[in-house]
């Protein structure tokens, strides 16, 4: 494992963070961190850069756009990377497992709540105005992702390849990836080719730094395929390759997992996948903890409790001992990789493709909320998912208009918008 060099830009106090501290100041974060990453980032600044001078505004900047560049949920990553910013290795894995486990003591609990209590009528009920919730919520995400991301036509045009792509043509998310960081790289024009001055790469044991946490993160898995049910090996593996490809965010993966493990494995339904982000919405922690939450019903379902708590820490496992392997394989070489045109080229083409890549998944949930059956039409090449129209819920369809109204109205606050929907979604039942 790579251990700490000391950041010149961080004040000296910062060299004297104790083990103690960090447990302190990271568990506060890991309890707090709800709203998702842009409000997981900004806690974070407040708590290193504002409230103690660990980190600097400078420090704390080359962090994020580091962490941006990383499949994987970025604020947690971002919260590995100071933690080993300021306590070497160490650090990192606590404040890393600090800042997931609280989200993940949660998403347990849901989860059998779920399974013992959600085929109830009123707990359908609050489901579907939760669901209506949630289509508000990726669409207000489309819609900050898109001013953010899409700066002229070509990044239009990149947006409208990732959208077709997945929604028309069913290419692999991975396949879709790939080829907007080909396109983005050959953007760079040929004076940009090679930045004129990087600052020397930190020098580490990368192969050690790859050997360990490579070893930790895929020989389980291995050996789930030898000696473990085909279940947990098919939810190691299926989530380890999610961690490899989810760049761009929870949201921008979510489609892709969602038409998987309905459509393809079958481990749970459309209506259960949708629940499942809606419970992961008010948990603390990164939402890519829905990976958890789906594991864990998949398990429970096939062979009940013990089932599930396997499934979920295998889910649990898969996903995020990657997000260590990436922060200490690559994080003396931040200011290196932070500065390279090419890469910086690359990571704004996904981004920009990220965008039609949330839409198709707004698409696919706003269907399966307003419409309790679709089909898919097969042409040569193309698979268009269309719905019944005869099958439209007028109650989710009232639901689903009145969401964007309560998001207003809390100002964006899930805390607030998930319970209101859910008892707009009660009431609406009892009326409809």
């Amino acid at each position: 494992m790579t251990d700490i060099s000391p950041d010149p830009k961080v004040q000296p106090q910062a060299h004297a963070i104790t083990m103690a501290d960090l447990i302190r100041v990271f568990g506060r974060i890991g309890l707090m961190s709800f709203g998702g990453p842009a409000a997981q980032i900004a806690l974070m600044h407040k708590e290193l850069v504002e409230d103690r001078p660990w980190l600097s505004e400078a420090g704390f900047l080359r962090a994020l756009s580091f962490c941006m560049m990383l499949p994987g949920p970025e604020a947690m990553q971002l919260a590995t990377y100071a933690g080993w910013r300021l306590r070497g290795a160490a650090g990192g894995v606590l404040a890393g497992l600090l800042f997931v486990l609280p989200g993940a003591l949660v998403i347990a609990a849901l989860v059998f709540l779920y399974v013992n209590f959600g085929t109830q009528p009123i707990v359908q009920a609050g489901f579907l105005g939760i669901k209506a919730a949630v289509v508000a919520i990726v669409l207000q995400a489309l819609q900050r992702l898109g001013k953010k991301a899409l700066h002229g036509g070509t990044d239009l045009a990149l947006a409208a390849f990732g959208f077709l792509a997945l929604f028309l043509f069913a290419l692999p998310f991975p396949l879709v990836l790939l080829t907007a960081a080909l396109l983005g790289s050959l953007r760079v024009k040929s004076t940009e080719n090679e930045p004129a001055a990087l600052p020397p790469a930190a020098a580490g044991p990368v192969w050690v730094t790859l050997l360990l946490w490579g070893g930790l993160w895929l020989l389980p898995l291995g050996a789930l395929s030898l000696f473990g049910p085909q279940l947990l090996a098919d939810i190691g593996w299926f989530f380890a390759k999610l961690a490899v490809v989810t760049f761009g965010g929870a949201y921008a993966v979510l489609a892709y997992m969602s038409q998987t493990v309905v459509a393809q494995y079958q481990w749970i339904e459309t209506g259960q996948m949708i629940d499942a982000l809606g419970l992961a919405e008010t948990t603390p922690g990164p939402l890519i903890l829905v990976t958890q939450f789906v594991a864990m019903l998949a398990g429970a379902l096939a062979s009940g409790t013990w089932m599930a708590l396997a499934a979920g820490l295998v889910a649990l496992w898969a996903t995020f001992m990657p997000c260590f392997l990436w922060i200490f394989l690559a994080a003396p070489h931040v200011e290196r990789i932070a500065s390279h045109p090419r890469l910086g080229a690359a990571l704004r083409a996904i981004t920009a493709v990220v965008v039609g890549v949330i839409l198709n998944l707004s698409v696919w949930f706003l269907l399966h909320v307003l419409f309790r059956e679709t089909v898919t039409l097969e042409l040569p090449a193309i698979s268009l998912m269309l719905p019944v129209m005869a099958s439209l819920d007028i109650s989710a369809a009232l639901l689903v208009l009145a969401a964007p109204v309560v998001a207003l109205a809390c100002a964006g606050r899930l805390a607030l918008i998930l319970p209101i929907m859910a008892g707009l979604g009660i009431a609406m039942a009892q009326i409809i």
